[in-house]
């Protein structure tokens, strides 16, 4: 029997070998995800075929991206259609139509900033938008910072340091806007999410989160949730701790917890279990896809165990199918 997660109104039961590819092929890591008005699944991964699009079936239907993208980190789509793909291995932002074209691109591709100097970009993560459609950046591995543009790539301000305090950032990894353009960000390593209005200041953080990596708002204008992926414990003093995930938790737009996904007994391979949740997105049903960064974070979790060949070829993406009956 296919693993059900969550309990109540939030129960998903995992779809067993979701993503149907052609021969030969492989995902591996699955840095993000992006659904379109069409319910189309966009896949961003790390392997031959950098973009891989699916049904909700998990059909395949093309790819695109090759020889394009240097390491897939996060993708976003807007309500055209447009995907923002960040790469954090080039160090810029595209802005793509849905069968690959380049609309716009932000940064010089294999142009880092200088470490840690604030400036554009040096490992960029993740975008968002604005309900003016201002682009903000997540920046990100080599920087603590927030980049916010307008729509045609042109800087307009930007916002954080490294740090512990408000404000600051330790690995600032994904970034999610609503509809009234409060700005949300995932400050990993600091275990929180921060909140922000438009213009970059501070207003509040949730809390009681562990590593938070991935972040979809989701739910609709008037009442928004927002789905966080948790990475599990990343030092071998803690690896073997129990409740530390990686999971999926789903909290209100105070960031209360509604629900929890998983994470109670750590990582794994099993149905119903996860390796690293990275990237996550919602279809007009309310199933859930994750894309995890698995061949990446194995030796994390399991510096002692060989990692079976399904991670590579098929475990890095999940489709949780929301229980209706």
């Amino acid at each position: 029997m296919p693993a059900i997660l969550g309990t109540g109104e939030h129960r998903y039961r995992v779809v067993e070998n979701f993503a149907k590819l052609p021969d030969g092929w492989q995902l591996t890591d699955v840095a993000s995800v992006a659904v379109d008005s069409k319910d189309q699944i966009y896949v961003f991964n790390r392997g031959a075929h950098p973009m891989v699009v699916l049904d909700r079936e998990g059909n395949f239907l093309r790819s695109f991206g090759e020889g394009l993208f240097s390491r897939a980190h996060g993708l976003h789509i807007d309500a055209d259609d447009n995907l923002y793909c960040t790469d954090d291995g080039d160090h810029t932002v595209r802005k793509c139509t849905t069968d690959g074209k380049v609309l716009l691109t932000i940064g010089i591709p294999e142009k880092p900033a200088p470490f840690m100097s604030g400036d554009p970009f040096h490992r960029c993560t993740h975008t968002a938008l604005s309900p003016k459609g201002e682009i903000y950046v997540s920046d990100g591995y080599g920087n603590a910072r927030v980049h916010k543009f307008t729509p045609d790539g042109k800087l307009l301000k930007s916002w954080g340091e490294p740090g512990t305090d408000p404000g600051q950032f330790n690995i600032v990894h994904n970034i999610a806007t609503d509809a009234d353009g409060w700005v949300y960000v995932a400050d990993r390593e600091n275990h929180r999410v921060q909140v922000f209005n438009g213009e970059g200041k501070y207003e509040t953080q949730w809390n009681n989160l562990h590593r938070p990596c991935a972040l979809c708002c989701c739910g609709g204008a008037k009442s928004p949730t927002f789905v966080i992926g948790e990475l599990g414990p990343g030092m071998a003093v803690n690896r073997k701790v129990p409740n530390l995930g990686p999971r999926l938790s789903i909290v209100d737009a105070k960031g209360k917890r509604i629900a929890r996904l998983g994470g109670e007994e750590g990582p794994g391979v099993a149905s119903g279990k996860f390796l690293a949740p990275h990237g996550i997105a919602l279809d007009s049903k309310g199933d859930i896809y994750v894309g995890e960064v698995g061949v990446t974070d194995w030796k994390t979790s399991f510096p002692d165990e060989e990692m079976p060949a399904a991670v590579r070829a098929a475990r890095c993406l999940q489709k949780l199918e929301r229980v209706r009956e």
